[in-house]
């Protein structure tokens, strides 16, 4: 078979340069046929042959032949693909009708096509929107992966902005999903399960398995033994090369809330039944809830570890961090296959969800009426019926919150630690809380009462606040370091992020008040395209496009899509949303009415997770 199609190759494929490596991809039963009426699938006997897409080599007329292995599924293979040769897929798969200047394309060596886009023509800021997030598209063998960070074509200094970041691409996903795209969220889905394997060490010690990417980036290298060849490989970013080496604990969250709304959206429950997928759910669940030294059920991360990935004081158990993770425990709960090696795994997730609710609703939850009540805390009570359990002393209360706490509303602090509440307002936290039913049905409407009463503060001129208020003086340059890009009210220290506009988008059609959402979509569509997609927006009411900001930022551009779309179709909000159980309910209520200290006993022999 590789014989006779090689000498097929080289008959049909003289004029132009070859689009396989027949070599490099042994043993193989299926290929693709390149013919005049499409791109069709053939299986080893040539039958069953189905059209898939119009393509054709720029240069080369003729038919092509080239393979499609099978192996980039496979969990456990190497992470390269070996068949293309220079150029010639590159040009055969992104052969489209996109509005290009002179329908010229060239590679960055990212697999992304770099393209230069007439915007003068789009009829909308949606349109424009999509043909950017569509120029940002990675591709892993001639199939779509990801989108990447930012695709300015004026920035010099890339970074590790040209990189598929596992939490940046959420939006893209939800995006492609909701457009009816399923198959580059299905190829992400996959390849960053096998990237979850894959050794990662910093001087000389390894995290946990469970452990998914920061971010990856598709690279493409000279093939060994043939230099007119290359090959494409997934190269990992675990934190081993990120600014201050930080591991991205929200990576696997934001993967298995992805895989979740790839199910519900498609209704193909195959990819999250595999082997291969069950197995990473089960290695990111039992890295989540190993035991430790910790007394609370909150995860403890260090600073840096979630999309505020710098340092900025979030340290412990912050709140973003305690929503995703709730989120993906609901989700995960969801999709495990019951089977006895789970059982255990189950039990421990249930308990955790149980426990993780009712200590962020109870200790995490402020309003006025809270606010006064912490204010008039005993401290250093020993006593297993306290009720300042971890003895805050009422001098933290910060005096900008006591002015800035409305009558009506409330929300989520940042972080809880003895001794120490960090009474910031965290967008995405507060926001997830709502989504993933982590807040009750009282506290989501009250965190969007406090949107409403405090528009000029979270939206300004610019949705949305990453946290308020911003670290300034003294205790900027204590918690931050004197970090020069988050400055006061600036990047995630009080910056405005557009990305977050889907997720309030989620939260307020869930709590059936989408008018909140519509308003702050009025407000991004003012300027938001004029100003060229940034990443984030300066000053206290974003009035500044930010001064270190990227321009054409992914998920800036993806929040907004995603926006839009779920606007438009509110119904489909429900692939992302949480919705609680009766059954966790009913412990909840259980563990509010009984005493926190039932009973004292040894606690049984732990049984480790099968999986």
């Amino acid at each position: 078979m590789a014989a006779s199609s090689e000498a097929i190759l080289q008959v049909l494929c003289s004029a132009g340069p070859s689009i396989s490596h027949m070599g490099l991809c042994p043993n193989q039963s299926n290929f693709l046929v390149l013919t005049n009426h499409g791109l069709s699938y053939r299986n080893k006997q040539g039958s069953g042959c189905t059209k898939i897409k119009s393509l054709r080599h720029k240069s080369c007329n003729t038919m092509s032949v080239f393979h499609y292995g099978s192996h980039v599924n496979d969990r456990f293979r190497s992470l390269s693909c070996k068949c293309h040769q220079i150029d010639s897929v590159t040009d055969a798969i992104i052969k489209k009708k996109d509005t290009l200047v002179n329908d010229e394309l060239s590679t960055n060596g990212n697999g992304t096509f770099s393209s230069t886009l007439q915007i003068d023509g789009i009829n909308s800021i949606e349109d424009e929107a999509w043909e950017l997030l569509r120029a940002s598209m990675v591709y892993y063998c001639g199939h779509p992966v990801g989108t990447i960070a930012a695709n300015d074509p004026n920035d010099s200094s890339i970074l590790n902005y040209d990189q598929v970041f596992i939490r940046d691409f959420i939006p893209s996903g939800i995006a492609f999903l909701l457009k009816g795209e399923y198959d580059i969220v299905r190829n992400f889905i996959l390849h960053t399960l096998q990237l979850q394997s894959w050794e990662k060490t910093m001087d000389c010690h390894s995290p946990g398995q469970g452990l998914m990417p920061a971010s990856f980036k598709v690279r493409t290298v000279p093939l060994d033994g043939d230099d007119s060849a290359t090959e494409d490989i997934l190269d990992p970013d675990f934190g081993e090369a990120a600014i201050g080496r930080v591991a991205p604990v929200d990576s696997g969250l934001w993967w298995i809330i992805l895989l979740r709304a790839y199910g519900k959206c498609t209704g193909d429950l195959s990819v999250q039944e595999r082997i291969d997928v069950q197995t990473g759910i089960k290695m990111i669940l039992k890295l989540c809830l190993a035991d430790g030294f910790d007394m609370f059920p909150t995860l403890l991360v260090t600073d840096g570890s979630c999309m505020i990935d710098r340092r900025m004081g979030i340290h412990g158990h912050p709140l973003e961090i305690q929503a995703l993770f709730y989120s993906a425990l609901l989700s995960a709960r969801e999709m495990l296959t019951r089977e006895d090696a789970s059982a255990d795994l189950i039990t421990a997730l249930n308990n955790r969800l149980v426990a993780l609710s009712f200590h962020v609703r109870e200790y995490y939850w402020i309003d006025m009426r809270k606010l006064n009540e912490i204010y008039r805390y005993k401290t250093e009570e020993y006593s297993y019926d306290a009720v300042n359990k971890f003895n805050i002393y009422p001098d933290q209360i910060p005096p900008w919150l006591v002015e800035w706490m409305p009558n009506r509303g409330g929300y989520m602090i940042g972080n809880l630690q003895p001794a120490h509440m960090d009474f910031r307002f965290f967008s995405l936290g507060n926001l997830w809380s709502i989504v993933s039913s982590l807040a009750t049905n009282d506290q989501s409407h009250a965190i969007l009462d406090l949107y409403e009463a405090k528009w000029a503060d979270l939206v300004g001129d610019m949705p949305l606040k990453i946290c308020y208020p911003a670290l300034e003086g003294q205790e900027w340059r204590i918690i931050t370091g004197s970090d020069p890009k988050n400055t006061p009210w600036s990047y995630h220290n009080g910056g405005s992020w557009p990305t977050l506009l889907w997720q309030l988008t989620v939260a307020s059609i869930k709590m059936n008040r989408p008018e909140i959402a519509r308003n702050a979509m009025k407000v991004a569509e003012s300027r938001i395209s004029r100003d060229k997609w940034p990443e984030y927006y300066d000053t206290k009411r974003g009035r500044f496009i930010g001064k270190q900001a990227r321009l054409f930022q992914t998920w800036s551009i993806a929040g907004y899509v995603v926006a839009k779309q779920l606007l438009d179709n509110p119904d489909a909000a429900k692939i992302l949303v949480n919705v609680e159980d009766t059954e966790l309910l009913n412990a909840f209520s259980c563990m509010i009415s009984a005493n926190p200290r039932r009973k004292r006993s040894r606690k049984g022999i732990n049984q480790s997770f099968i999986i």
